[in-house]
């Protein structure tokens, strides 16, 4: 069985191999790396992928990225035979799922918050992943509405680019470069982090109230720097309990959509 993490730079796959995505590239080049992901003897293969997606056909629908196979079939892209199963899970939901049961949380309301080049959101209530009709999750937390704009114009990688900017930071260099200049002590790096864990916080309060959630997983390159925005995200969530979603998550829940009495809705 092959297992895929597709993401919009990176392929990963559940033995290790990465290989480079080029999303914003020509539809003959994303086919190669998905070709390439692909590769190998297998009876079936899982697939978790951002969205907009078609996840029951396996069409892609994003403009925003992968914009150059919109319409176009995962299968017939990749060349995978049409005997081969061929399974496909939200790339957030499917790491929830596989932290579910992970961690032992099918009676706990918990939700998987993802930080990267955007703020992706799933819940699970008493272990039971949320879908919306598309295969989405079922609640967003990217459009929420926070000051003049949305959640996502600041916890994000874009967003912490434009804070660094706004306080008076060289908002060319990368979240990544700006996160190490805050544990560098940079003040106006740290305030930047402590700013996005404030909003974050905010925004996933009014969720976690809606929902009842107890327990808060976290995700996402963004995510490794948490030291940087915990306190103030901590001070907006009293009681929470919140931990990094384990390791392999996403490939333990692609693995769900292969067995029987998986447990989602």
């Amino acid at each position: 069985m092959i297992l895929l993490d597709i993401g919009g730079t990176f392929i990963k796959r559940s033995d290790g191999l990465c290989i480079p995505m080029p999303s914003a590239g020509s539809a003959e080049e994303i086919a190669g790396a998905l070709r390439q992901a692909t590769a190998g003897e297998a009876e079936a293969i899982g697939v978790a992928i951002p969205g907009p997606f078609d996840y029951e056909h396996g069409i892609f629908l994003m403009r925003h990225k992968f914009a150059s196979v919109y319409g176009k079939s995962f299968r017939e892209l990749a060349g995978i035979a049409d005997c081969t199963q061929l399974k496909f899970m939200h790339d957030v939901n499917a790491p929830l799922l596989g932290a579910v049961q992970m961690l032992g949380l099918q009676e706990h309301n918990t939700a998987l918050v993802t930080l990267g080049t955007g703020l992706g959101f799933s819940a699970a209530i008493k272990g039971k992943v949320q879908f919306g009709p598309n295969g989405s999750p079922a609640v967003s937390l990217w459009d929420k509405p926070y000051g003049e704009g949305i959640a996502e114009d600041i916890v994000s990688a874009r967003g912490i680019r434009l804070a660094y900017g706004r306080l008076g930071g060289n908002n060319s260099l990368s979240a990544r470069e700006i996160a190490q200049r805050a544990q560098d002590g940079d003040i106006l790096a740290r305030n930047t982090f402590t700013g996005m864990g404030r909003c974050l916080g905010e925004v996933l309060g009014q969720v976690c109230a809606e929902l009842k959630l107890d327990t808060i997983l976290f995700g996402g390159q963004i995510s490794k720097s948490m030291s940087l925005f915990e306190e103030p995200l901590k001070a907006k969530l009293p009681g929470l309990r919140m931990e990094a979603a384990p390791q392999g998550a996403v490939y333990e829940g692609l693995l769900s959509l292969f067995q029987k009495n998986t447990i989602t809705n």
